[in-house]
């Protein structure tokens, strides 16, 4: 796995919102990362989030992909994989940021003709609002046109942020509410497995849907600045962190929000 970012690799994420990393993962990082990840994915069943059932786990959320959040919290293998310093350095390498922490991991596996995925940005979602959030989308099989891959809209990262529509409302509700960047080509995220895309929490993505007979398997992880604050939503955090929280207040719990890299060499110890 690499273990930092290169200048020309920041500069061209800054540039664009994104960047995809060829050969990211070593072909036996690769297996180990489809073993740990299928058993987390197995020993979670039906929840989507640790011991909680929400109302994004219905009928028609499962006919696009199986998602499964914060893997890290439940499962040794996944925690191992996600809590990994080098994944932490390329991140705070590419967003120009001195901390790194998990804001939460996710699989997400689009099934066998599984729909596409609308375009969205992440940030807005979250329960921090920062223009250097960051996400690894590492393939854990190969991502084609026909299976689902990711594209992206090179420069998005950089729109005011007025809303975001909710995922399956529509494919092109983002450019409605962002008519700036409707004329822009998008770049499609062709990878082989192993390989991995970063992208900025505001880059506008999506992902087509999966005309195969087979699921397209990939396992990602959101990142928040160390030093992020609380604006109001709650998001994926635990019920009784988020309502000790206010807002502005910093989101800094290592047991929610694990430090995984830092410029200054402290980094959160997580047990389990």
């Amino acid at each position: 796995m690499k273990d930092h970012a290169t200048p020309q690799e920041s500069e061209q994420f800054q540039k664009d919102g994104f960047i995809i990393i060829e050969n990211f993962l070593s072909p036996d990082e690769l297996e180990t990362w489809r073993l740990e990840i299928g058993k987390a994915v197995e020993a979670r069943s039906e929840f989507r989030l640790p011991g909680r059932w929400d109302n994004k786990n219905d009928a028609d959320h499962k006919k696009i992909f199986v998602q499964r959040i914060n893997l890290w919290m439940d499962h040794a293998g996944a925690r191992e994989l996600m809590l990994d310093e080098r994944l932490g350095h390329v991140a705070a390498d590419l967003a120009q940021v001195d901390g790194i922490r998990i804001w939460h991991d996710q699989a997400l596996i689009k099934l066998p003709w599984g729909g596409p995925t609308d375009w969205h940005m992440d940030n807005p979602y979250w329960s921090f609002t920062s223009p250097d959030a960051i996400s690894v989308w590492v393939a854990l099989d190969d991502a084609t046109p026909d299976n689902g891959c990711l594209y992206f809209i090179p420069g998005s990262h950089r729109v005011a942020v007025k809303d975001n529509p909710p995922i399956g409302q529509s494919m092109s509700a983002l450019f409605e509410m962002y008519p700036e960047m409707a004329g822009t080509n998008a770049v499609r995220a062709q990878m082989k497995a192993g390989s991995a895309s970063f992208h900025n929490g505001r880059t506008f993505h999506a992902a087509q849907a999966n005309m195969t007979p087979r699921p397209r398997r990939a396992m990602t992880c959101a990142y928040m600045p160390d030093g992020s604050i609380f604006n109001g939503v709650a998001n994926v955090l635990a019920e009784e962190y988020a309502s000790a929280l206010k807002v502005g207040d910093p989101i800094s719990d290592d047991r929610h929000v694990p430090l995984i890299y830092s410029r200054s060499g402290k980094k959160t110890v997580v047990k389990g």
